[in-house]
């Protein structure tokens, strides 16, 4: 699924109208409705005091429509018109007047003695200001946000939360409405996405109102929001003929004394996710841990309890370095000889971009499409300090783009940058947000590399199915109990989950390509 910035949502509303030869009336008509029953599906006409705030604009249109439905199907419904400017747009002031035509005058907000009475058990629709907003509430309409927030009524937001903007930071957060679920137009926008916004955004989905799909497929969008259906194309099927080494050999570099769980849980997941071979190369303090803890791996030693030779024996198609690998000056030596030697496909992580960060002139040597998966401080000492997340999402684009390089950046949505291209993930909760949990994450990335899938769709596929053995798990563990051992656990129904509506794995079978 695209996500599209605010310029984009316009260009796309406008070519629906040309191309589908409707009215824009009609097209706020249809979105309205499809936002009203959302909230008619889920209250089934209880009697709850509803309050819907409508701007002056197009967002304000949208909530005069869903005012109407409400009243003709029997609710017990207030509205009010922020009256914050003069100006009102045709669509607005066509749905006030089809308001009034069934006997329904809005209340008139002119400043802050007019603000009604809301209950907690009340429920706020929020249609205050859209996508389209370019500056931040300000008066009587600040105060009137503040005062919505303060009463911790359930708020439903249009599109977005009236004071968020949706491609660019927040200038004012005093100004901005704290939703308890939004529900937003076509598709997802970056605002909703990002961490500086947790504040005002708690839940939200997207809601179909018929824009143009060719269109929007026009333009290009760079930005995406990976579903099931999306990451699903990317799955290589099995083919009957294959044997072990059709799977490639993943090599896990990493460990010292003390940290010999964290190469282990690489190596576990390169194995589950179904690389054919897989070896690890630790400090001799790690052999026996590896050999008893993971039957199915090779293991080759370096120096007693950090890496120092990196001269491994292992013929891999991939290698993965860094878990537990700590930054020991021998291991330093070694890892600059290794880096500007090495020409297989790499991840890297941990203590590895630590020592990319310390001599960053090794970074023109990795390959094309190298995958590293920072934490946020491993990341800011890749690319320097960010005053926030957009200034964030922009470093990382201009790191990647520079080095050619592929970086996930771990979070909530965890983001996978490819220059310019990025991929948000839909998958995860917070139970992800424990010790050896980004170990596991690099060893199904390098053990999908090992198979034989592009960078790019190993980083995809991987992030989804990492996060989808959270989404899985959180019902039997909670979230408190759920250890990176648990993303082992239940990786197996990730991968299954993606079949489970009815696009059986058996159509091909038989794919000379797997």
């Amino acid at each position: 699924m695209f996500i599209l910035n605010s310029h984009q949502i316009a260009a796309a509303d406008k070519a629906t109208i040309t191309n589908n030869n409707i009215s824009s009336i009609d097209l706020m008509e249809h979105a309205a409705k499809q936002c009203f029953n959302w909230l008619h599906t889920r209250l089934q006409s209880q009697n709850i005091k509803i309050h819907i705030f409508c701007g002056i604009g197009n967002n304000g249109g949208d909530g005069l429509v869903i005012a109407r439905y409400l009243y003709e199907n029997g609710y017990n419904v207030n509205c009010y018109v922020v009256n914050f400017s003069e100006k009102r747009t045709n669509e607005f002031l066509v749905n006030y007047n089809r308001l009034k035509e069934i006997g329904k005058w809005p209340t008139i907000i002119n400043g802050e003695n007019d603000f009604p009475d809301i209950s907690f058990e009340d429920i706020v629709i929020d249609a205050i200001f859209g996508n389209g907003l370019t500056r931040a509430p300000e008066g009587f309409t600040k105060s009137l946000i503040n005062y919505i927030n303060s009463t911790k009524a359930f708020t439903l937001a249009i599109d977005l939360p009236s004071g968020l903007f949706s491609d660019t930071v927040v200038i004012d957060k005093n100004a901005v409405l704290k939703a308890t679920h939004t529900l937003t137009f076509q598709t997802p926008k970056l605002a909703l996405l990002i961490p500086d916004n947790r504040d005002f955004i708690d839940t939200w989905e997207v809601i179909d109102i018929g824009l143009d799909l060719n269109f929007i497929k026009s333009l290009t969008p760079t930005l995406h929001y990976n579903l099931k259906s999306e990451v699903l194309q990317l799955y290589k099927p099995r083919n009957k003929w294959s044997h072990k080494g059709t799977f490639g050999h993943a090599l896990i570099i990493g460990g010292s004394f003390g940290k010999i769980g964290a190469v282990s849980l690489t190596t576990k997941a390169a194995l589950k996710i179904g690389s054919g071979l897989v070896s690890a190369y630790v400090p001799k303090c790690g052999y026996n841990i590896l050999q008893i803890a993971i039957p199915e791996a090779m293991v080759e030693v370096d120096n007693d309890t950090v890496l120092e030779h990196f001269n491994f024996k292992t013929k891999a198609t991939a290698i993965a370095i860094g878990p537990g690998m700590s930054t020991h000056e021998k291991t330093a030596i070694g890892f600059e000889k290794f880096i500007k030697e090495n020409k297989l496909p790499l991840v890297i992580d941990a203590d590895a971009l630590n020592l990319l960060a310390i001599n960053k002139s090794l970074l023109k040597f990795l390959p094309k499409n190298t995958v590293l998966t920072p934490h946020p401080k491993e990341l800011e000492r890749l690319v320097g300090p960010w005053k926030n997340d957009f200034e964030k999402l922009d470093k990382t684009t201009a790191f990647s783009e520079k080095y050619e390089v592929i970086v996930i950046l771990k979070g909530a949505h965890t983001v996978i940058v490819d220059g310019a291209t990025k991929y948000f993930n839909s998958t995860g909760n917070p139970a992800l947000a424990t010790a050896g949990s980004g170990d596991v994450l690099t060893g199904i990335i390098i053990g999908l590399i090992a198979q034989g899938y592009q960078a790019i769709n190993a980083a995809i596929l991987g992030v989804y199915l990492h996060g989808k053995t959270a989404d899985i798990a959180i019902s039997e563990t909670a979230y408190e109990t759920f250890t990176a051992s648990s993303i082992l656990k239940y990786l197996p129904n990730a991968l299954l989950d993606l079949f489970n509506n009815g696009n059986p794995i058996e159509e091909e079978a038989n794919d000379t390509e797997a």
